[in-house]
């Protein structure tokens, strides 16, 4: 079954010229063997309403993609009555990155936003204008339904583009754009009481530790997304309830990848491969699943194509009716700083390859993280076994100094990208090939900015690390240094293996706590950093 969902015959008919309705209604007929989309092509049909549900920090790690363990009914649902994508990658392992570029339909590296918790955002450049602006003028309703906008350019308020909170305040037979976001799937997670799960029953990769620990606080993660999956099941059922269903397009997405070490602010299919599911009654045909190559941005050529919005500058995604997603051979994807953390990555990836630019090898992956060390339990939980010399070669490869100038995965044979193919002869045409690729993306597309030498920060902070920890001494120093400008030092490792046994032990009782505990998070790490006003 063909993977382009529905090409519209009026775009066809544009095409081509002018076309009498009977000519029209033919060109449909060749298009789709399915006599109900012969109903549905015309340019004067009712505007769909468009929900677009997206959850935060999560892979495709759901029953209908084949994840142990875990039960989500309404996602399966939602699968079966539309298409769901096996392929599909965001273009940053972050939310407030890849927000943007959700936002907007451009990487946000083109329109300047690609460095998480952006201090000093900008209007976005080259005439380009948020989704929801557009479809307001084009007579949307538009509402923003949760609270998080977290975007990197201005205006990034909801008063500034939204305009409910939700459709019900819509006119009678206007039709909606809303946006909904649940949080649950980011840290911390929340146990699941109704189906709590086995770790027996969980799927560790082989990049991390199975204990029980780790499979402990994977099921967790799992059992948290179960909760989410009976709230979309609750928004769905309002709109059977409401009599609005077959007119309204539902988009499900993640805005990244996992939160776990090696998943959300890396560009390992573990931080960017996503889940999508669409339904579009009458005009998706149910029960598909695709295996093209999606990216995030994407959706917002794929929102305003059924809505009949022209964009004022042309997107850079490709709208999921149109059959030029067949011709797609690569991705992209980038990563920057992260809050203080400074760091930057781009990755192309295809079919079968990915290949990742490490663009400050001088720092290690795991440099540094205020975020991950007071929320990430695993972190802890791998820092003492690597420091105790009890991870595999494969799991102590993410602990080394230093990174690789390039990696790169052969995905069939290597899917958790845990062999780097870089030096290896025998795929050094697949290399060359990637490469050249990647960097005719970074000059003609997002024109890549780089990295500057402030950035850097090389020779700005002492060699090693003079107090028992990174965070301990970035804390007693803020104000000698300009943390702001050149980020946290990259001294690694971050802490003594006692200071990681230390919070390794707080955290076993929160990650083992029953289904039903109303257990706090342990602040097992000193508060985020309060940083002096940016400096001239």
């Amino acid at each position: 079954m063909r993977c382009s969902l529905m090409l519209r015959c009026q775009k066809r008919a544009d095409r081509v010229g002018k076309v009498s309705l009977s000519q029209m209604m033919l060109l449909c007929g060749l298009l789709f063997v399915n006599p109900l989309q012969m109903s549905t092509c015309s340019a004067e049909q009712k505007l769909p309403n468009i929900l677009w549900i997206t959850i935060e920090d999560w892979s495709p790690d759901l029953s209908c993609y084949g994840t142990r363990g875990i039960h989500t009914p309404n996602l399966d649902q939602l699968a079966a009555e539309g298409i769901r994508y096996t392929q599909a990658f965001t273009t940053s392992p972050v939310c407030s990155t890849s927000r943007s570029a959700l936002m907007t339909g451009f990487h946000q590296n083109y329109i300047g936003a690609e460095q998480h918790r952006e201090t000093n955002k900008k209007p976005l450049p080259h005439g380009i204008r948020p989704i929801p602006l557009l479809l307001a003028e084009a007579g949307y309703f538009t509402v923003l339904m949760s609270n998080k906008i977290d975007c990197n350019f201005l205006p990034d308020t909801r008063q500034e583009l939204f305009m409910g909170r939700d459709w019900s305040e819509r006119n009678p037979d206007q039709p909606f754009f809303a946006r909904i976001s649940f949080q649950e799937t980011h840290r911390p997670w929340h146990r699941d009481p109704e189906r709590p799960i086995d770790i027996g029953d969980v799927e560790v990769p082989p990049c991390y530790a199975d204990t029980a620990f780790v499979r402990r606080d994977w099921a967790n993660g799992l059992e948290s997304m179960q909760i989410v999956d009976r709230r979309i099941g609750q928004l769905l059922q309002r709109l059977d309830s409401e009599g609005i269903r077959d007119n309204t397009l539902v988009i499900f997405i993640s805005d990244h990848g996992c939160c776990q070490i090696r998943g959300k602010q890396f560009l390992y299919d573990e931080g960017i491969h996503i889940p999508l599911i669409m339904r579009w009654p009458g005009k998706i045909p149910p029960g598909q699943v695709c295996n093209d190559l999606v990216s995030a941005i994407d959706l917002c050529a794929t929102v305003l194509d059924a809505a009949h919005v022209q964009a004022p500058v042309p997107l850079q995604g490709i709208s999921l009716f149109s059959e030029k997603l067949k011709e797609r051979e690569f991705i992209f994807a980038a990563r920057d700083k992260m809050g203080t953390t400074h760091d930057a990555m781009r990755a192309i990836r295809s079919r079968e390859h990915k290949l990742i630019l490490n663009l400050m090898p001088e720092r290690p992956w795991l440099q540094f993280s205020a975020y991950k060390e007071m929320s990430y339990p695993v972190l802890a939980e791998m820092n003492v076994l690597y420091l105790q010399g009890k991870l595999t070669p494969d799991q102590q490869k993410f602990f080394a100094p230093q990174k690789p100038p390039l990696e790169l995965f052969d995905l069939h044979k290597d899917p958790f990208e845990l062999h780097n193919l870089a030096e290896d002869s025998a795929y050094s045409e697949v290399r060359e090939n990637l490469l050249m690729h990647l960097q005719e993306w970074r000059e003609n597309v997002i024109r890549d900015r780089g990295v500057l030498e402030d950035f850097r920060a090389l020779h700005v902070f002492p060699e090693t690390c003079p107090a028992e920890s990174v965070d301990e001494w970035t804390h007693a120093n803020v104000n000698q240094y300009d943390i702001e400008k050149h980020g946290a030092p990259g001294w690694y490792p971050t802490r003594s293996l006692k200071d990681w046994m230390r919070i390794r032990e707080q955290w076993e009782p929160y990650v083992f706590r029953e289904p039903d505990s109303t257990m706090k998070r342990p602040m097992v790490t000193l508060p985020y950093l309060k940083l002096p006003s940016s400096r001239e």
